[in-house]
């Protein structure tokens, strides 16, 4: 890229020498503001109509927030109209404030105030841009100009504000100098503190001092001072409440707000899934979980996870990344064999304890079910994945449980398939190919027909059961009908399948498990022979009957080819 001498350069910290966030731990939730209908509707290349943004802001409800920036009343006729019907259909819970936002001029925030009248709690949410690049190329005012343009639009809510209470609407005051981390940070106090005087803020009516990274511009760490600085400097620190709205445009988004809380701020304004203008607002959805992970309630629901995406992509036409934090498809997935197989284990060992112990299973920072997922999909089979993974899928969709010694073999089976085909394979491919291999097999080994005889031991003997088994078979396209007894149906067959011409073998492992329920029940046997070369191959077979299990697995064995 080419380099300009003077083009860009470090950003300005503050100086914070004695700054204290760093040993701080996030121990409480902020109060939570959902920004989703104003600043993440703007955003989409088709804005949502009325009756899309009420379905969307029943589910700002519904996941817990108690504050919702409804929109801008008085930029549109639709916006106003949305705001309306929310009050007039008793659509606002009573615990649930609706938030608005108006320009600090007094036209604008008349307007505003009508739209809310009949609503029980409101903030008025004034803003103007005051950084030094509006300053001079947008606004060309001077500081003292902004400050009074700040403090005109306060005394226009103030008049509006009494108006709205006198018919028994509560009003806060929130303002958000625009642009905060690009503004000079002793301007920025002395507007805030030029608004919060003439608010006449006590502590016990606040002021919301809403400040927007709404470019985000420096480090998260220098954010944090910036905030720490803030929040020492502005005097009357009680009669006010430190809100952070933070962008996403370096991809620290949710870094900056976490650091920003951790320097005292108390409230944070987002959209979910991190919707908003450029590389969007900060993730409400995200930050709220990483507090999950630690053990601190965030105080929003998203034990639905699945839901709150599939109507998030459905009202706004945006699609979530398939690696987006918590809630992407791809997020609780693992192709990598050694990630497959530590998360095949410590799943399966969690699921033998008890509910309240410590997740720690590797890869996976929160546990699936928490949000609503299954485990149906943690482990995708591609080239890369390993003997695990193929098990995994076996087991957990259908049931079927081979023994470890097995693994390997079944691994390598399906990871060549994968590599030959360059792509992913689905569950029911993974379990056609296991079956093909070893279930279904016919050649060269097929037997046509069985028949057996069952014997008791002799009376005051060892009791032990003695079968004559006849079996036509057909071997290499010869067929032979040979008869021969053993102490179980596997034995008998075996015993038929040394007078035959196929080669010699002995059975070095056996396991077998059931698989279905009711009527639909069936064994599933799984054996190793090791013929006279001293090659070793396993076999599986399935059947209603427990011996007929064993017998085809036995075949399935002779049968097994690379």
């Amino acid at each position: 890229m080419k380099q300009y001498k003077n083009k860009y350069c470090q950003f300005n910290a503050v100086s914070l020498p004695e700054r204290t966030w760093p040993g701080k731990i996030l121990d409480h939730a902020p109060t939570w503001a959902s920004v989703d209908l104003r600043d993440g509707n703007q955003a989409l290349v088709n804005p949502m109509g009325v009756d899309a943004k009420l379905e969307y802001f029943d589910l700002l409800v519904k996941i817990g927030f108690k504050q919702i920036e409804v929109g801008y009343p008085s930029s549109s006729q639709t916006e106003f109209d949305f705001v309306r019907r929310l009050i007039e259909e008793n659509r606002i819970p009573d615990d649930v404030t609706i938030q608005v936002l108006t320009q600090a001029r007094e036209q604008f925030v008349q307007k505003t105030a009508e739209s809310v009248r009949g609503a029980k709690n409101v903030i008025l949410h004034l803003y103007n841009a005051i950084s030094p690049a509006q300053r001079k190329y947008n606004f060309g005012k001077s500081k003292e100009e902004v400050v009074e343009l700040a403090v005109s639009g306060v005394r226009a809510i103030k008049k509006a504000a009494a108006q709205l209470q006198a018919q028994g609407t509560n009003v806060t005051l929130e303002y958000s100098p625009e642009n905060f981390s690009e503004t000079e940070i002793d301007y920025s106090l002395e507007i805030c503190r030029a608004v919060m005087k003439e608010w006449r803020a006590t502590p016990d009516k606040k002021v919301i001092l809403n400040l927007p990274a709404t470019l985000e511009c420096c480090l998260p760490n220098q954010f944090a001072d910036l905030i720490e600085y803030f929040g020492r400097e502005i005097g009357d620190r009680d009669s006010c409440i430190i809100s952070l709205h933070n962008h996403n445009d370096r991809g620290e988004g949710i870094a900056q707000c976490e650091m920003g809380l951790l320097a005292g701020a108390q409230r944070v304004e987002g959209c979910l899934f991190g919707n908003g203008e450029r590389t969007g607002n900060m993730d409400l959805v995200t930050a709220a979980l990483n507090m999950y992970t630690q053990g601190v309630d965030p105080g929003l629901d998203f034990s639905d996870l699945e839901n709150v995406s599939l109507t998030f992509e459905r009202l706004t036409g945006m699609s979530i990344h398939p690696r987006q934090p918590y809630s992407g498809e791809l997020v609780y997935t693992a192709f990598s064999g050694g990630h497959q197989d530590a998360i095949r284990k410590a799943i399966e060992a969690h699921a033998a304890m008890e509910d309240d112990v410590r997740w720690d299973v590797p890869y996976l920072l929160i546990d699936p079910h928490d949000i609503g997922r299954e485990y149906t999909g943690l482990i995708r089979i591609n080239s890369q994945s390993g003997k695990g993974g193929a098990v995994y899928i076996l087991e957990h969709e259908f049931g079927i449980m081979p023994p470890k010694e097995m693994h390997p073999v079944i691994g390598a089976v399906v990871k060549s398939r994968a590599d030959q085909l360059q792509r992913e394979l689905s569950a029911a491919e993974i379990y056609e190919l296991f079956e093909n291999k070893w279930i279904k097999t016919k050649s060269p080994l097929n037997v046509l027909e069985i028949t057996e005889k069952h014997m008791e031991g002799e009376r005051g003997g060892a009791g032990i059961e003695h079968v004559a088994q006849t079996a036509t078979i057909e071997w290499q396209g010869k067929k032979y009908v040979i008869t021969a007894s053993g102490n179980g149906p596997l034995d008998a067959f075996v015993n038929i399948m040394k007078r035959t011409s196929a080669p010699s073998f002995n059975i070095t492992s056996f396991h077998e498990h059931s698989i279905g329920s009711g009527s639909d029940t069936h064994a599933i046997s799984y054996v190793q022979i090791t013929k006279a070369d001293g090659t070793k191959t396993w076999g599986v077979g399935k059947s209603s009957n427990v011996g007929r299990a064993g017998i085809a697995a036995i075949v399935s064995a002779i049968n097994y080819s690379e």
